[in-house]
């Protein structure tokens, strides 16, 4: 009988190694990872390396679902983890330390956070997103004795290859800076996670697939990939509003997605492959606030087209 499913790094009809596969087959459970906000600030908004952050950003860092800073790290976790307690039984948590770039302040406050947050009850691991410019070596050495108790997964806001893209986005930092951050990593026992956006304005789909060629050669184990979504409050949406920003479509987010995906090496384990924004601040697309129906046009898009993850890397 034909296998109908090339792709070996999946047990459903998935052509690409899903988050939920790889937490089912390394810890024998489903896990999910639980929003955390202690507080961090950004490089790029303090003035350190800019000020008013990424066009895109709420001013919460992608910390919008998290709760709020003030509450001790166990509070908030009891409160994500309360949201999805009728959901799944027998789950794993991952904290996710969210909000604005995590590596960024005092190491050993840091350091005090993310043990907090490795001891609660039911913690697989620990998930820690900030920029690849942002990792002194007093925190890459807290990182390391983090990675020696607990399973940690750094997550690095990359977006796109192209410099001439990251000035536009006012991303102030250079993919050598990023190059140096990701390598900085290496050494750390941590798994390195690369999250790009597509869409990004002035950005064709050869740009995009060039990022996803830049990412695959650094063979990150971990990949997350979104659309561009317009919120309120933000440098993006006036850009949006003055034209200067074009959104793609459903279609041809489902169609380059494909084809970054089929770029990405076969083992790297793809995160995300779609976003979330509070559904009262999102102006546009749409279209994304159905994540289910993108990932099924994904889904019949690779099977239409025999696609899967890998099959055109390098």
């Amino acid at each position: 009988m034909k296998n109908i499913n090339p792709y070996p790094y999946s047990d459903s009809n998935k052509r690409y190694q899903t988050f939920d596969y790889f937490t089912r087959k390394k810890y024998g459970r489903k896990c999910a990872k639980l929003p955390l906000d202690i507080g961090c600030t950004c490089p790029n908004i303090d003035g350190t390396k800019g000020k008013g952050g990424c066009i895109y950003c709420s001013g919460r860092g992608s910390g919008d679902f998290a709760a709020p800073p003030s509450l001790p790290v166990a509070e908030q976790l009891d409160r994500a983890a309360s949201l999805i307690s009728g959901k799944w039984r027998n789950v794993g948590y991952i904290p996710y330390f969210q909000a604005h770039t995590n590596t960024y302040g005092d190491p050993s406050y840091l350091e005090k956070k993310y043990n907090e947050a490795a001891e609660y009850p039911g913690a697989v691991g620990v998930s820690i997103a900030t920029r690849a410019d942002a990792l002194s070596p007093g925190i890459l050495g807290v990182i390391k004795r983090l990675a020696e108790k607990t399973d940690v997964f750094v997550e690095l806001g990359l977006q796109t290859s192209s410099d001439k893209t990251a000035e536009l986005i006012n991303r102030c930092m250079t993919t050598d800076e990023f190059l140096k951050g990701y390598e900085s990593l290496k050494d750390a026992g941590v798994m390195r996670c690369i999250h790009i956006i597509n869409g990004l304005p002035g950005e064709d789909e050869e740009q995009m697939l060039e990022t996803a060629r830049f990412v695959s050669r650094l063979k990150p184990d971990m990949v997350k990939i979104h659309t561009l979504y317009i919120t309120k409050g933000t440098k993006a949406a006036l850009m949006y509003e003055k034209g200067d920003i074009t959104l793609m479509s459903r279609d041809e987010y489902v169609e380059i997605t494909a084809g970054q995906l089929t770029l990405l090496p076969p083992e790297t384990v793809i995160g995300r492959l779609t976003g979330d924004a509070p559904l009262s601040e999102l102006i546009a697309p749409g279209w994304t606030r159905k994540k289910v129906c993108v990932l099924n046009e994904i889904d019949k898009y690779m099977a239409k087209h025999d696609l899967w993850q890998g099959k055109d890397c390098i």
